[in-house]
């Protein structure tokens, strides 16, 4: 049997038929990368511009079906999960990731859409929590989701250092905790805490809404780890490339969100 000549990089995730979040906006970036993308879709939403209008979740026969044929025929370097709506979805991707141990899972918990509408539903949030957060290598909230999994307010700079430090005790082996959804104009403070302690990133705040922004990170870690790069690398290269591409990107809908240019924001600058 031959051997893959190149490392792919899998994602779990859902399907945005607007196209600019989910398993979308991963395949896209994994391709700025270039590095092979693979999916298997855990659930299917009705959404564009202005928000999730219906979500629908494919059998878990099926997507464990998805699951096997990747890993059966590629070489996987890493796992970006992402939205993974009910408990059955989230235990039957732990038992998948349990028999074939990629060497990296970067856990994105898609809680909650840009437009607010939830995504999680309240039985799967202990799942995930149980099952998948010992599995990752990084987890990678933003603070409303941080919220959820810690289950109390985390309102400035101070509350995202404890709030990286508990999510490390409840089992998570590195955090990136992003600080977008803080209040004020000053620069957005994203945080990478792990064993060895907490490293700040910063960017200019822009005034974009974006879409997608979460996914498009977690799937731009997955590729960096792809290539090579360390954890605490791979993230801050990551969060590089989501602020190029949200300052470079466009609107596509009538809604007032910005989708971003994964492809404009690996060019050279």
């Amino acid at each position: 049997m031959q051997t893959p000549s190149v490392v792919s990089a899998l994602t779990i995730a859902g399907s945005d038929s607007g196209g600019g979040a989910g398993i979308q906006a991963d395949l896209k970036t994994f391709a700025a990368h270039r590095v092979h993308g693979l999916s298997a879709i855990a659930a299917l939403t009705a959404q564009n511009t202005r928000g999730v209008s219906a979500v629908d979740v494919p059998s878990t026969a099926f997507l464990r079906a998805q699951l096997e044929a990747c890993f059966d025929d590629f070489g996987i370097g890493a796992v970006k999960l992402g939205m993974l709506a009910t408990a059955e979805v989230i235990d039957a991707v732990a038992d998948i990731l349990e028999a074939h141990r990629p060497r990296f899972v970067v856990l994105d918990p898609v809680m909650v859409a840009t437009s607010g509408a939830r995504l999680l539903r309240e039985d799967a949030l202990d799942a995930l929590r149980t099952r998948l957060l010992p599995l990752a290598s990084v987890i990678t909230p933003n603070l409303p989701e941080a919220e959820l999994l810690l289950g109390h307010a985390i309102d400035n700079a101070d509350a995202m250092r404890r709030a990286a430090d508990e999510l490390l005790a409840q089992g998570a082996r590195a955090v990136f905790l992003k600080g977008g959804h803080l209040p004020g104009d000053g620069d957005v403070i994203d945080l990478y805490a792990d064993a060895d302690g907490i490293v700040e990133t910063a960017h200019p705040r822009l005034s974009a809404n974006g879409h997608g922004t979460g996914c498009t990170l977690a799937s731009a870690i997955a590729a960096q780890l792809c290539l090579g790069q360390t954890l605490p690398k791979a993230c801050r290269a990551a969060s590089d490339y989501v602020h190029r591409a949200l300052r470079l990107g466009y609107r596509p809908g009538r809604g007032d969100v910005q989708v971003l240019d994964h492809f404009g924001a690996a060019l050279p600058a």
